[in-house]
């Protein structure tokens, strides 16, 4: 089964080395779609889509998915995952969030940590946050590498250099067993995002998702978007790519990052196992033997 594709996956796509500036890329839905509307109709075939694929993904057991989401605060990472994996069987997805590493993960490498939350082939796994905090949040914040304790080099420079070349390598042995990994930034304005942590001040039912270090974190918006700008191009390749996506409508976020996860999908031309000569004659006469038996059972209904 195919799907329309609405959206030209390279208008997003960071190119390897590429030299970007995200206060010059859209936050701003995009003209692909026309409204809201439009958009629901564009994710519901999509999800129709990935329920069909996922599927084949699962019984054909060659190939694994492996979503990152990242982004700032309020950026509508959670959104995602509820809207754009809606119709996906959970038994064949799972979703990770990656928080504050803890003692035990701060004693190994920082690429330990994912490497338990891989999809096994068949598999979907979603990062909300990922291994990739380790050149984000850890930049800047480096006191936090005072937990790490990692050998100490001249430069600090030198260390977000050398994690950048492991997480490419890392990510090249993913996609060379078989895991197809796909990269999204949701690019949100500081205006939409002052506007969403409003939203969770002033509505009680949303005060569970406000953590009052966000703001501490907002106040560091220009920190993070050099961290990113400098992280996207260095880890975006060929088969390992970084997508920005603009985010201040949610909707057009869900609609995009559907599509283009489609469209990967739909790239791997899944199908189902092909069933030997010897199993499809053996089928042949299973399924005759059980429709005899449903003809000898409504005949003796009709005998009553």
């Amino acid at each position: 089964m195919k799907t329309k594709h609405r959206f030209n996956a390279k208008k997003f796509r960071v190119s390897e080395g590429e030299k970007i500036r995200l206060k010059k890329l859209p936050t701003e839905a995009g003209r692909e779609l026309a409204d809201k509307e439009r958009a629901a109709e564009a994710i519901a075939a999509d999800v129709s889509f990935l329920q069909d694929a996922q599927q084949k993904l699962f019984a054909s057991g060659s190939h694994s998915l492996l979503i990152i989401l990242q982004g700032m605060d309020a950026s509508g990472k959670d959104s995602i995952v509820r809207h754009v994996m809606s119709g996906v069987n959970p038994q064949g997805c799972r979703v990770y969030s990656f928080r504050a590493p803890n003692s035990e993960e701060l004693q190994h490498h920082f690429l330990w940590r994912p490497m338990r939350f891989l999809p096994e082939r068949g598999m979907i796994s979603i990062f909300n946050r990922s291994y990739y905090e380790e050149v984000l949040v850890v930049r800047v914040h480096p006191e936090f590498l005072n937990a790490q304790r990692i050998p100490k080099m001249k430069k600090v420079e030198e260390l977000w250099e050398q994690r950048f070349e492991e997480i490419r390598q890392f990510e090249r042995v993913l996609t060379q067993s078989g895991t197809c990994v796909l990269k999204f930034f949701l690019n949100v304005s500081p205006e939409e995002q002052r506007t969403r942590m409003l939203e969770r001040l002033n509505d009680p039912t949303k005060h569970w998702k406000f953590n009052e270090r966000d703001l501490v974190e907002r106040n560091l918006w220009s920190e993070y978007e050099t961290a990113y700008e400098a992280m996207m191009p260095a880890t975006s390749t060929k088969k390992a790519p970084w997508f920005v996506i603009p985010a201040d409508d949610k909707w057009y976020a869900r609609a995009a990052i559907a599509d283009i996860i489609a469209e990967h999908l739909e790239d791997l031309e899944l199908n189902y196992p092909e069933l030997s000569d010897a199993d499809k004659a053996k089928f042949a006469q299973l399924s005759a033997k059980l429709e005899s038996e449903k003809r000898d059972s409504v005949k003796r209904e009709s005998e009553k």
